[in-house]
């Protein structure tokens, strides 16, 4: 089973960011109790951060015919991208929407997500703890899906 998470814009400077609304774990630690738990787990798992909008296009639509899921958080491209839910829509690959806060809690223009729509499940405002329970329900949903 092979995971990929991604993350978009300013996601690389988690803590370093707006402590205060973000917390203090960096991206790199992160990552690495992401794949901690993956391995546990006996998960492929492949990180990708950017903060540019096509190489996340570019990234998903690389996913196709080789991922089983997808973690994504889109940081501010949530509210903006269109073309990240058409990628998400043209691969069909199971994905999860990880947000470290909760977007209805803050400004208004935040609770609109437009890659929900093509989301098998959005999970907000759980911290770095978020992206474990996506990992674990694409898991378990994927070994469901393919009788393992």
């Amino acid at each position: 089973m092979r995971i990929l998470v991604i993350n978009g814009p300013n996601l690389n400077f988690l803590g370093i960011r707006e402590p205060e609304q973000y917390g203090t774990e960096t991206y790199a630690s992160l990552c690495e109790r992401i794949r901690r738990r993956a391995e546990e787990l006996g998960v492929a798992i492949s990180f990708f951060q950017s903060n540019h909008e096509g190489a996340l296009i570019d990234r998903i639509q690389e996913a196709y015919g080789k991922e089983d899921g997808i973690i994504l958080n889109p940081g501010g491209y949530t509210h903006t991208s269109v073309a990240l839910l058409d990628a998400l829509k043209a691969v069909s690959i199971p994905t999860v929407e990880v947000h470290l806060t909760d977007p209805d809690r803050r400004e208004p223009f935040r609770k609109i997500s437009f890659v929900r729509e093509a989301c098998v499940k959005t999970i907000r405002g759980h911290g770095g703890d978020g992206y474990l329970e996506a990992l674990e329900y694409l898991a378990s949903s994927l070994e469901e899906k393919h009788g393992r």
